[in-house]
């Protein structure tokens, strides 16, 4: 099992400047403290996410760090050039000299996309062709595509990855139905909602892969499960730290949404703290507490992999820090035995 962090980087109680670089600190932690990676979300006018431009973020990240993996989760593509995506992916895997991951995606939100004059109708050919002409330019020293979107006739690929063919790839999957691509092309998945439903998922999933990349003796790619996470010295600290940290988050969550009077109704995580911690997608409590309930949502929902978020809502610096300092000393070591660096 491995450890992630999925940080939406959503705006809390400090400025922005201290946000920065509280999330950096943090990093630092995920850092020497045997995570995987820390992957950041891409959202626009919204208190949900102030890494607008991922790219600049994670250029900290990658001055700041030593081991840790990291990248978007996602890449908006349907908002950004593709040219200057490439780019981009370029820089920051060689600037972390190879520990880049990269997400895609079209964009869930309809206002975000709309701010930048694209129709979400259109946002699924987009995001599409732009994939397809990021994926030839990680791979060749030329570009050359015709679509209805983009048309590039012997466009010159000057910058390269460290990480051949391509950094590795994620996407975001909440349905069965679009496993097969996933699968079949050895992308790195996560899920958030409740465990039963994305056991559809993994199950799909790993037949899929071993029916055709998984035949060639390859590694089974990350399957991702997200939880809220909140440890402390008490199952009541810990519930209330959640707790106000949650319903802010919540309510950036939702921001855009209540703003056009369209409330989000299908997001799986519920709105009430209670019956989200009841229902298993957030894990709050003692040491022993998030161990039992992080084996028990591992075990339903059939994941590698486990995208943790220490850092939410308007929870300080410090309590993040302690929590994340449990989690690091009491709960993992029951799930792996990756080294922990001093």
């Amino acid at each position: 099992m491995k450890f992630g962090v999925f940080d939406h980087v959503d705006r809390g109680n400090s400025s922005l400047a201290d946000l920065y670089e509280s999330r950096l600190r943090l990093a630092e932690i995920y850092d020497r403290s045997g995570f995987y990676a820390y992957h950041i979300a891409e959202h626009h006018s919204t208190p949900l996410g102030m890494a607008a431009a991922p790219s600049v973020m994670l250029a900290a990240v990658a001055q700041r760090t030593k081991r840790l993996r990291f990248g978007p989760l996602v890449y908006t593509l349907s908002v950004s050039h593709p040219l200057r995506i490439l780019e981009e992916i370029c820089m920051l895997d060689q600037m972390s000299r190879g520990r880049l991951e990269v997400g895609f995606g079209r964009g869930a939100s309809p206002y975000e996309i709309g701010y930048f004059g694209v129709d979400a109708q259109q946002s699924a050919n987009i995001y599409t062709e732009a994939f397809q002409i990021i994926q030839q330019g990680l791979q060749s020293r030329e570009i050359n595509f015709e679509g209805e979107i983009f048309q590039f006739k012997n466009v010159p690929v000057e910058l390269e990855c460290v990480q051949k063919p391509h950094p590795p790839f994620w996407y975001g999957l909440s349905h069965a139905n679009a496993v097969p691509w996933a699968a079949q092309n050895s992308i790195n998945i996560v899920c958030n909602g409740p465990s039963a439903p994305v056991r559809a998922i993994t199950d799909r999933y790993r037949q899929e892969w071993e029916a055709s990349a998984g035949s060639s003796g390859g590694t089974l790619p990350l399957m991702g499960l997200g939880r809220h996470i909140v440890v402390g010295e008490t199952a009541r600290e810990a519930f209330e730290i959640g707790k106000r940290g949650f319903d802010v988050w919540y309510r950036s969550l939702m921001h855009l949404w209540r703003r056009h009077n369209h409330p989000l109704t299908t997001y799986p995580i519920p709105e009430d703290f209670s019956d989200a911690v009841n229902r298993g997608m957030v894990i709050v409590g003692t040491p022993d507490q998030v161990c039992e309930g992080l084996k028990r949502e591992i075990a339903i929902a059939g994941v590698n992999y486990l995208l943790t978020r220490f850092a939410f809502g308007d929870l300080t610096h410090e309590e993040s820090v302690h929590s994340l300092s449990m989690f690091t000393a009491k709960v993992m070591p029951e799930f792996t035995s990756e080294p922990v660096h001093a």
